[in-house]
């Protein structure tokens, strides 16, 4: 079984594409087994948020960081989770 990582997803994506355009910058922490999944993720999270199609969305950059480097708490706690509890 692959471990799962904590990918760093570093783009721009268009803002109200359809009257005044404008690009603005994105920092995303995405859970991941390969970077791949975690450009789909935010591809899909952007996408279903702010109603953006792919071509709104340019990713500059992909990268793996390490548990320190996060800073949201969801992730943490998920990255720390030892095993599922199912009820």
């Amino acid at each position: 079984m692959s471990e799962v990582k904590i990918f760093k997803v570093i783009g721009k994506m268009m803002i109200s594409h359809d009257k005044f355009p404008e690009w603005r910058k994105f920092e995303i922490y995405v859970r991941a087994v390969k970077p791949e999944h975690a450009v789909e993720k935010v591809y899909s999270d952007l996408g279903s948020r702010h109603k953006l199609k792919r071509y709104h969305i340019k990713i500059s950059e992909v990268k793996e960081v390490p548990l320190e480097e996060v800073e949201d708490l969801n992730l943490i706690r998920l990255a720390q989770l030892d095993k599922w509890v199912k009820a």
